[in-house]
């Protein structure tokens, strides 16, 4: 292993602090005690050094010695093979936890991001044959997932990277109280924001973008 630096924005507005996607890795990296630097490219100026490091113009990437590695999920799963913290050495445990880990990107992420889009620009109109459909699907997601959360506290017995991306998945919706109805979603995303490593994720976060304001 080499120095781990995560790259995010040096800053973005205030609606989005606290759900930018650096939080996924920082939280990562702070429950398996890795010692980690950041490094900050600028939000309005995307360059080519960006884009080398991130195709699609976006943040988080992660840099451990001379590799470069994009998009959160790869990322945690990188960070996954490094700490027994973030993934089981239990080799059925570990299973479990890598395919809620791409249930949480591929079928829970995937309803949830457009409806949040949705919310956040003012679209979610009962009227619109496009909004109900958007909600139906993330309404299926979510009912599908209740059951499974209501009969366990961790994904995969114990906490891994596959919570971290199903709770922040999660937390996108609940913060628009999309939660409401879903009780052991709404249990869990709870448990997982009192663990400190996200606290101290969450405020490093906040406290990064703030002081470029």
């Amino acid at each position: 292993m080499g120095e781990l630096t995560v790259t995010t924005f040096d800053w973005v507005p205030e609606k989005p602090r606290g759900y930018v996607r650096d939080l996924r890795v920082r939280w990562a990296l702070e429950e398996a005690g890795l010692p980690y630097r950041v490094r900050s490219v600028p939000f309005h100026e995307r360059g080519a050094g960006h884009f080398s490091h991130q195709p699609f113009g976006q943040v988080p990437w992660l840099t451990d010695g001379e590799l470069s590695i994009f998009e959160s999920g790869a990322i945690l799963l990188h960070l996954g093979n490094l700490s027994d913290r973030l993934l089981p050495a239990d080799p059925c445990r570990r299973s479990e936890a890598l395919e809620w880990l791409f249930a949480a990107l591929n079928s829970v992420e995937m309803a949830s991001l457009p409806w949040s889009i949705f919310v956040f620009y003012g679209f979610n109109s009962d009227d619109t044959p496009g909004w109900q459909v958007l909600d139906g699907f993330l309404e299926a997601r979510l009912q599908h997932l209740e059951p499974v959360l209501a009969k366990r506290d961790w994904l995969a017995g114990t906490f891994s990277v596959a919570d971290i991306l199903m709770a922040d998945v999660l937390r996108l919706v609940h913060r628009f109280d999309r939660l409401a109805g879903f009780p052991a979603c709404r249990d869990y995303v709870a448990r997982a924001e009192a663990r400190p490593a996200f606290a101290k994720a969450y405020a490093d976060q906040m406290a990064h973008f703030a002081a470029a304001d």
